[in-house]
């Protein structure tokens, strides 16, 4: 429970969300630019305040609805086991649910090539180190090794749910649209 108790004080104290906050606001602004300076179309970045617009959700590909889907599901269960109690059966179990949701996040990706037409972007670089620590973290656990099991999916969840999900809401892109087009 102390351990527990430290790492907690250590993701949560002032220093640590400021440093996260600005490598957040950093990509964010990276992404833009890169849009801009790489003649990405931005159709409509004038900022609408609707009910979001499910429509464009429906006539997504089904690799995009199941993509949106399991990352829903990722952050849902990712939130839950980032909160609670670590080692318990529970965690354990939700624990591999979230294995598979993210597997499955990973892996419809790369059917997705919506930022550069037919091709594949660096955010597909994020897919495939997620489908490569996966497994590394799960057999860091099984090993004893709580700490590199903890950085590996820590990093996942903020990495490649939290930050590349901030990707899906710039000017263009679906989320956005859904959202604030």
């Amino acid at each position: 429970m102390q351990e527990r108790e430290l790492s907690m004080q250590g993701l949560f104290t002032p220093g640590a969300l400021l440093r996260r906050a600005l490598i957040v606001g950093g990509i964010i602004t990276a992404t833009i630019l890169w849009q801009l300076a790489f003649g990405a179309h931005l159709p409509d970045i004038a900022f609408h305040v609707h009910a979001p617009h499910i429509r464009l959700l429906a006539e997504a590909s089904p690799a995009i609805q199941i993509h949106i889907a399991g990352a829903l599901l990722a952050i849902l269960v990712g939130t839950i086991l980032l909160t609670c109690a670590k080692g318990t059966a529970w965690h354990k179990r939700l624990g591999w649910a979230w294995v598979a949701s993210m597997s499955m996040v990973a892996g419809t990706s790369f059917f997705i090539h919506t930022l550069r037409t037919g091709q594949w972007s660096f955010l597909h670089l994020l897919s495939g180190w997620v489908l490569l620590a996966l497994p590394f973290a799960v057999i860091a656990i099984r090993r004893g090794n709580v700490r590199a099991h903890r950085r590996t999916m820590t990093g996942m969840f903020i990495g490649g749910l939290i930050i590349a999900g901030l990707f899906t809401f710039a000017p263009g892109r679906l989320m956005y649209g859904i959202f604030f087009g």
